[in-house]
């Protein structure tokens, strides 16, 4: 019985050994794979926003915090980058709201630059910025689906080049989706099929000339559309829509 035994024994660290190892190549692929091919921000837009003296910014482990030079306003904005793209990417596209709206913005920096990686709470975002009162949750592309679990914690949901997941058609929440004619990944006919995800009010824009890669400043974006619509275009749309849609919300 007791060759049996060490047999089996034998077996089982064995089998166990062999999961180990698969877990092990699976989890360090995932990491390698997150880190190759991330999407850099674009030098002279970026370089813009932080020459801007009207713009107080934040670099932290958790996210980038723009706001305003003057101090922070009422309402803020966490914003989920899209799947592997530089959180940073995102400071100019976003840099008008600081500017024009006097909003404080947090742009996270998601766990391995995958949104649905990325576990933390909105809490955990908004006490970047203690000062602000109301919060707007939002986020492009995958970031945008994030944006959508996060959403019953936040006033209002901003969807940049997204769509929903998760069912908020019941919940009264304040949505304002951005979408571009031109994007070739978040398309108008995707967006179109989720859309029964969103209250029934949900605002609902398009962009002309507006490509997937026009929410941020990272270049060009492989399967995406050509886009027509300016960089300046696309923030005075963002700046204007989401401007209003902070108007409505409690302080």
């Amino acid at each position: 019985m007791a060759p049996k035994r060490t047999r089996a024994g034998r077996a089982l660290r064995w089998t166990l050994g062999i999961v180990g190892a698969v877990l092990l190549v699976a989890i360090v692929g995932t990491v390698v794979w997150s880190q190759a091919g991330v999407m850099a921000a674009e030098t002279e837009p970026l370089a813009a926003v932080r020459a801007d003296d009207r713009i107080a910014i934040t670099d932290t482990d958790g996210g980038i915090v723009l706001a305003p030079a003057s101090g922070a306003g009422d309402v803020g904005l966490v914003f989920i980058p899209g799947a592997k793209v530089d959180p940073w990417a995102y400071a100019s596209k976003m840099s008008g709201l600081v500017t024009d709206d006097g909003l404080t913005v947090v742009i996270t920096k998601p766990w391995l630059n995958l949104a649905f990686f990325d576990l933390r709470p909105l809490t955990s975002l908004t006490d970047l910025a203690p000062d602000v009162d109301a919060w707007m949750v939002g986020g492009h592309s995958l970031g945008g689906v994030r944006a959508c679990q996060l959403a019953a914690d936040a006033e209002a949901l901003v969807l940049f080049g997204s769509y929903c997941a998760t069912d908020l058609s019941d919940s009264g929440l304040p949505v304002l989706s951005l979408s571009g004619s031109e994007d070739g990944l978040s398309t108008q006919e995707k967006i179109a099929d989720a859309r029964d995800e969103l209250p029934a009010d949900a605002e609902m824009v398009e962009i002309p000339g507006a490509s997937h890669a026009s929410f941020g400043d990272y270049g060009v974006q492989a399967g995406d559309g050509t886009p027509t619509a300016s960089d300046a275009e696309v923030e005075a749309v963002i700046v204007d829509r989401v401007r209003a849609l902070a108007s409505t919300l409690p302080r």
